[in-house]
């Protein structure tokens, strides 16, 4: 099992709560994506190793090319990723990506 850091605290309180009042206000009203999110966190701390999220295939895993973050998806058909630096203990999670025109989603 990882040990998993959440950096941001509005970010903590949105994983852990599914509320905040804080930068992630809008997206703490889509239930859905919240349950998603916890869902996620879940399974991050379940991992005896990084290496294994790629196994899940609807997370996306990736690591950045030009920084050094790594990424998975939250919710599939939706663009926001969820950012975290992988550490020898585990992950730290900094934040969520919400990107509109990733990968060529352009509105």
């Amino acid at each position: 099992m990882l040990n998993v850091e959440i950096v941001d605290d509005d970010l903590q309180e949105l994983i852990l709560d599914g509320t905040n009042a804080g930068k992630y206000k809008k997206i703490a009203r889509d239930r859905k994506f919240v349950k998603k999110l916890t869902e996620i966190y879940r399974l991050m701390t379940s991992v005896e190793h990084v290496s294994q999220l790629k196994m899940y295939s609807f997370l996306h895993y990736e690591q950045l090319r030009y920084s050094s973050l790594s990424s998975v998806r939250i919710f599939n058909n939706r663009v926001e990723r969820l950012l975290f630096e992988e550490t020898e203990s585990g992950f730290k999670i900094t934040l969520i990506e919400l990107n509109e025109d990733h990968y060529g989603n352009k509105k």
